[in-house]
């Protein structure tokens, strides 16, 4: 059964630093049951962030692999290019295209656990009961978007059981799943306004800044700004960000935001991203992309931060001179949400509300302050003012969430020039082109099929 692998990933995730034991009898008793107390509660929802973090480094690599921002050229397993650039994708592979689920939907099972026993916890205020839901219903709402994110074109479930004997929860649409997010993002941000001045637990760094009732819930209208714009809810973007921690101006924080924490500490996890990883690179075609800046010589700077020259490699057609020093060490942390896109999301609402005069100055920002770009005196027609929002979401969130596969099919660009704008990569010796293949979606897991 599918749930008895995700209660068997949560023990194991919450083993921390001990040995593994593989044997655990996943219908064991659940860690958190009736009248929890403030040290269990604070575990299990911590537990969420935890059950999250390894896919997100993950989702960074392998959906960046997808959208051409990233190659993997992996002698030891070669279906980094085989599956996800060529060939067809394994609904049965887990670590292809059966991916961006297990992770997810553990963190989904374990906030309802905690909800579940939320009522009962006698050593909670009701502040502290209502600040925990409103916590517990954003992470599960981010878990969905990056399922949903990642098998768009699918229907999936999402009224998981407590129950691991019950039967599989049903497939619902996929603008149902979509519609259970804002109902998760909402209540939640409401949960939270009630929620007292503190969380009954400590929540890690990447937090910093949003771990209090009150901040956090920026973060969630930061994540419903994203969702509006991923449903093309233009108006509803505006609204959100308005209650979001968007700052724009100058001296702006752009990198200021939420970020997936990583280290090499006792129990840690290090962010496996770093330029040490021979096999990781930066996709060819980012050169030919990038703008340069005023002398007519220098890139833009967040392709030069974050992307340096390395020695060629190839496989198969696929060849890359350039990796990233995106994440410069193992304990570097990865964005989940920040600053420099919810100015974004607020220049691509009012792009598509036909309201160019008031996209240009958030557009310019980020072209100059991030990028070192001179400014742009108009957008030009909406379809260029598109163009340049792409451009900038691309660099700017460059090897952070796979944005740019996103980006791309939700415009409906995501194909190979010239019906879309993936430019061709793969070529034999005598530099003709190779088929290669711009998957729409991952499939749904095949057991996940299987067992309804």
């Amino acid at each position: 059964m599918t749930l008895r692998r995700i209660v068997l990933l949560a023990a194991v995730l919450g083993m921390g630093a001990c040995s593994l034991d593989l044997a655990t009898n996943p219908n064991s008793p659940d860690p958190i049951g009736e009248n929890p107390t403030k040290g269990q509660v604070s575990a299990a929802a911590n537990g969420l962030i935890i059950a999250l973090r390894d896919d997100i480094q993950d989702f960074a690599l392998d959906i960046g692999i997808l959208g051409r921002e990233a190659l993997r050229i992996d002698g030891s397993d070669p279906r980094w290019i085989s599956e996800l650039l060529i060939g067809n994708l394994d609904a049965g592979g887990d670590p292809f295209g059966g991916d961006h689920w297990l992770e997810e939907y553990t963190a989904i099972r374990e906030g309802n656990l905690l909800l579940n026993s939320l009522q009962t916890a006698e050593q909670l205020t009701p502040e502290e009961i209502s600040a925990t839901s409103g916590f517990v219903k954003t992470i599960q709402a981010l878990a969905f978007v990056l399922v949903l994110d990642t098998h768009t074109q699918d229907s999936i479930p999402i009224a998981i059981p407590l129950d691991v004997t019950a039967p599989p929860a049903p497939f619902v649409t996929n603008a149902a799943a979509w519609d259970h997010v804002i109902t998760l993002l909402e209540e939640g941000n409401t949960e939270l306004a009630a929620g007292g001045d503190a969380f009954p637990f400590t929540l890690p760094t990447g937090f910093l800044g949003f771990d209090t009732p009150a901040t956090f819930a920026t973060f969630n209208r930061a994540l419903r700004a994203r969702v509006a714009a991923y449903r093309a809810d233009w108006a509803g973007v505006l609204t959100a960000l308005a209650g979001s921690f968007l700052v724009s101006g100058p001296g702006a924080d752009l990198q200021r935001g939420v970020y997936m924490n990583y280290g090499t500490g006792p129990g840690d996890f290090p962010n496996p991203l770093v330029p040490q990883t021979v096999e990781n690179f930066a996709h060819d075609s980012l050169q030919a992309l990038v703008q340069l800046q005023g002398d007519g010589v220098t890139p833009d700077l967040r392709f030069t931060t974050k992307v340096a020259t390395r020695s060629s490699l190839s496989s198969t057609g696929f060849s890359s001179s350039l990796g990233f020093i995106r994440y410069p060490s193992p304990n570097s942390s990865v964005p989940i949400i920040k600053n420099e896109e919810l100015i974004l999301l607020r220049a691509e609402a009012n792009i598509n509300l036909s309201d160019l005069g008031a996209a240009l100055p958030d557009i310019n920002q980020i072209r100059t302050q991030s990028g070192g770009l001179a400014e742009l005196g108009t957008l030009g027609t909406q379809e260029q003012a598109i163009d340049e929002l792409l451009y900038n979401r691309l660099f700017s969130l460059l090897y952070e969430g796979g944005h740019r596969w996103i980006d791309l099919r939700r415009y409906g660009r995501l194909a190979l020039e010239p019906a879309g704008d993936i430019l061709q990569s793969r070529a034999d010796e005598d530099g003709n082109p190779l088929p290669e293949v711009v998957h729409l979606t991952l499939p749904i897991p095949r057991d996940e099929v299987l067992a309804r």
